[in-house]
Parts: structure tokens; C-alpha cells; sequence
């Protein structure tokens, strides 16, 4: 959600990181609101999974009807106060939330759109932080984020599949209609797509004029090690469940987002990215 006021060049005005925060918060309120939808509405196919069944609703910790309101009080105030930031960014926080039930209740049993609907929630997020600091977010940007929220989501699908083998289809009968191979060749294919389109950002003339830098190539290797890595958890640590939890857990794909983010900030407000 920060990337619109790092890349729309307002990362040094305080307003701006300031509005950026509070966006940032409000989209916490309403992934609450949506995780605890979701959990409820999934609560019984979770007690089928070996690390789901601990979650506070499927092991019972939690009442579903406290969840519930929960949830709805998450999701009316980040829906208000989204609204009172301005109105456009109320605006996609509203087709964020809806866009997310919709996929909890509905979307999530239907193949290929599931894993569209999960990539949307994070594009929906990288568009309101843009609208949130009112600076316009690149065509090519849009489809970065895209494309490396379609890569978390199938590599997501492809670590429920291999890590509850037999018993996939009892936590989520949606996995019946996808298979390791299958997801591999997507996963393949959005892989190529995504650094592509990274490769041909960050070395555009156009992005070059917009950002006041044409050194943003030297990003790439990041890109590249990180999604490499992000590969080598999936298929040989058997990772991939929660993207979140894989950042904040692998030390060097760790380091390397925040390399890259720190080559960003400096390419684009140093005087060595001139």
C-alpha cells in the first residue's frame, strides 16, 4: 500500500506519509473484517487442516457469532473511515471489502477465478494506496503488482495441494480442480510475465521521465533473487501458504525486499539515482 507514495515522489512530504499510514490502517481494519468472514465461513473445512485447525475459530477458542460481529464492526468502521480520508479511496475500500466477501462466499469454489479474486485484494490495495496520497499509479506498475499477487496466489494454492495431499479436497473442494503440474506451468508462466514487465518498467523511457531517474534497472537483480527465492521455499521448503509469514520468517528473502526497497528510495530521492 506504500507504493503510491514512494514511486508518485511524496515520500519525503510528511502529509503524505502520514495520509499513506492511515490508509495503511484502514486496510488492516478491513483484512480483519475479511479474515474473520472467512474463517468463520470456513471454520469446518479448517478443522481439516494440519495448521488451519489451530486458528482461534476452528479450534473453538473463538465463537463464530463473536467473530461475526467483530467483523462487521472492523468492517463498517474502516468502510467510514475510508470515506472520510476521501471519497475515492472510500470508494476502492468498499469494492476491496466486497470484492473479498464475494470471494469468501462465493468466488473461492470457482477455479481460476479463485485465484484471480486473491491477486485482485492485493491489486485493490496497491490502487488505494496510490488514491489514498491522490498521485496516479503507472500502467506498468499495475501490471507488476498484478502479475507478483497472481505468482503469491497460485504458489498459495500450490502449497494447501502438495501439503494436505489426499485430504485436499476435504479442507477446500476447490483443489480437486487443480493439480501440482497444472499450478507449476501457471506459476511458470506468471513468473516470466512478472519480470518482463518489471525489466521493461524499470528501464523505460517513459518511467525514467515520470520518476526523474533511469537508474531504476539496477533494481532488477533484487526482483530476480527474490522471486527466485520465493521459488526455491515453495518447492523445496514446501512454503507458500502465507506469503506474510514467509517474508518475515526467511532472513535472506527478507533482506532482500528491503534491499530493494532501499535501492528504490535512494534511485528515486538521492542525487544518485540523477
Amino acid at each position: 500500500m506504500l507504493a503510491g507514495v514512494v514511486f508518485g515522489g511524496r515520500l519525503l512530504e510528511p502529509s503524505a506519509v502520514a495520509t499513506a499510514s492511515s490508509a495503511f490502517a484502514i486496510f488492516c481494519a478491513l483484512s480483519g473484517a475479511v479474515y474473520l468472514f472467512n474463517d468463520v465461513a470456513d471454520r469446518e473445512a479448517d478443522r481439516n487442516h494440519p495448521l488451519k485447525r489451530e486458528r482461534p475459530i476452528a479450534s473453538g477458542q473463538l465463537a463464530p457469532s463473536t467473530a461475526v460481529t467483530t467483523a462487521a464492526v472492523l468492517g463498517a468502521g474502516g468502510l467510514a473511515a475510508a470515506f472520510s480520508l476521501n471519497t475515492p479511496f472510500g470508494l476502492v475500500a468498499a469494492t476491496y471489502l466486497a470484492a473479498q466477501v464475494l470471494y469468501s462466499f462465493a468466488v473461492k469454489h470457482v477455479v481460476i477465478l479463485d485465484v484471480l479474486m486473491i491477486a485482485a485484494g492485493f491489486v485493490l490495495r496497491a490502487i488505494a494506496g496510490a488514491v489514498a496520497v491522490e498521485v496516479p499509479i503507472g500502467h506498468w506498475l499495475l501490471i507488476c503488482t498484478t502479475l507478483l499477487a497472481l505468482f503469491l496466489a497460485l504458489s498459495k494454492r500450490r502449497h494447501e495441494l502438495t501439503l494436505l495431499a489426499e485430504g485436499a479436497t476435504d479442507h477446500r473442494r476447490i483443489l480437486e480442480e487443480y493439480s501440482p503440474y497444472l499450478l507449476d506451468q501457471m506459476i511458470g508462466v506468471v513468473t516470466s510475465s512478472t519480470l518482463i514487465a518489471y525489466t521493461m518498467y524499470a528501464t523505460s523511457a517513459d518511467t525514467a521521465a515520470r520518476l526523474g531517474t533511469a537508474k531504476l534497472g539496477l533494481t532488477i537483480p533484487f526482483v530476480l533473487y527474490g522471486i527466485f527465492r520465493y521459488l526455491y521455499l515453495v518447492h523445496q521448503k514446501r512454503g507458500g501458504g502465507s506469503p506474510a509469514a514467509m517474508l518475515l520468517t526467511d532472513r535472506p528473502l527478507l533482506g532482500c525486499v528491503a534491499l530493494w526497497a532501499a535501492s528504490v528510495i535512494v534511485l528515486l530521492y538521492s542525487p544518485l539515482g540523477k
